[in-house]
């Protein structure tokens, strides 16, 4: 298991870091865009994030990205239902972001969220064949301990934190597997999602009360802008570096988020905290160790393909 220590992308780092904070941010945004419901503004996310990501393909001039991989898909039909799964497992975990604080569900998608980077690890090394240098598994024993004191704190796992666990490394998997990691491939798994956005907004209308409300307009364009952001951010660091990197990464946003409470929100620290975010926060210490690489590069171990042609 033990290998010596691969230099790895700084920019794929930087990438992972940057979503993370975008990430936290949006956290924040929901609360505010009340009265609106978590199917409400998933419906206005969808079609904010469609826009921003076609504006930016007008400006870099990618619309030749886009209409290869449209050709790709006329030629292999069968890519076009991976595509369609795909975009709904990014659905789902939209609403779920969205669903689960308002609902009271919001310790369950945290706890998701800190195990998901171990899962994405145990699918580096069964499905990937990664190995794992001494420090990243000494970075990854130190999580799973902080990951184990917050299962056992919340009292076991429910639906969303499965949900979010699992849903999002068969995502990744999914788009790495058939070739579908490209940008172009996340502006047309969002176009597949653009009918739920009309139905939701067709059976639930909002928009009176969005158009006489500039702080939801304005709390809207945000939230589809940084979304748009942070995913093009997530889904760069996901091509680019070592699966188990990536997936240890996530435990960024977290520990931001828990900065953001304790600093700007005023919530207190309490004992139990101790025992989950400080192994994780030491597992982190462990990773900036770890050398990179100046330029960017693919992942010593890329994942396998169904599908040779590349978007």
């Amino acid at each position: 298991m033990n290998a010596p220590t691969p230099s790895v992308p700084a920019s794929g780092i930087a990438s992972s870091v940057g979503a993370s904070v975008i990430f936290g941010t949006i956290f924040m945004i929901p609360p505010h865009l009340l009265p609106l419901d978590p199917e409400q503004i998933l419906g206005y996310r969808i079609v904010a994030m469609v826009a921003f990501l076609a504006a930016f393909f007008c400006v870099a001039r990618m619309w030749d990205q886009a209409a290869a991989l449209v050709g790709r898909l006329r030629a292999t039909p069968h890519l076009v239902g991976v595509l369609v799964l795909d975009a709904a497992l990014l659905g789902l975990q939209l609403w779920l972001f969205g669903w689960a604080p308002q609902s009271g569900h919001g310790l369950d998608l945290s706890l998701g969220y800190l195990i998901l980077p171990l899962v994405m690890v145990v699918v580096s090394v069964v499905v990937y064949r990664e190995k794992l240098s001494r420090r990243r598994i000494a970075a990854v024993l130190c999580a799973a301990a902080g990951v184990t004191a917050a299962v056992v704190l919340a009292g076991g796992l429910r639906w969303p934190t499965l949900l979010v666990a699992l849903g999002l490394p068969l995502y990744f998997v999914s788009r790495r597997a058939f070739a579908l990691d490209s940008a172009a491939a996340q502006l047309l798994e969002l176009t597949a999602m653009l009918p739920f956005s009309v139905l939701v907004l067709t059976v639930k209308p909002s928009l009176d009360t969005v158009i006489h409300r500039p702080r939801l307009i304005a709390g809207l364009v945000l939230l589809g802008l940084l979304s748009a952001a942070g995913f093009a951010l997530y889904l760069t660091a996901s091509r680019v570096l070592p699966f188990s990197l990536f997936g240890v990464l996530g435990y960024v946003e977290p520990v931001l988020l828990v900065l953001v409470s304790l600093t700007f929100l005023g919530e207190p620290w309490q004992p139990a905290d101790s025992f989950v975010y400080l192994p994780i926060c030491a597992g982190l210490v462990l990773l900036a160790l770890e050398p990179t690489a100046g330029e960017s590069g693919a992942p010593k171990h890329p994942a396998p393909r169904f599908d040779s042609a590349c978007a």
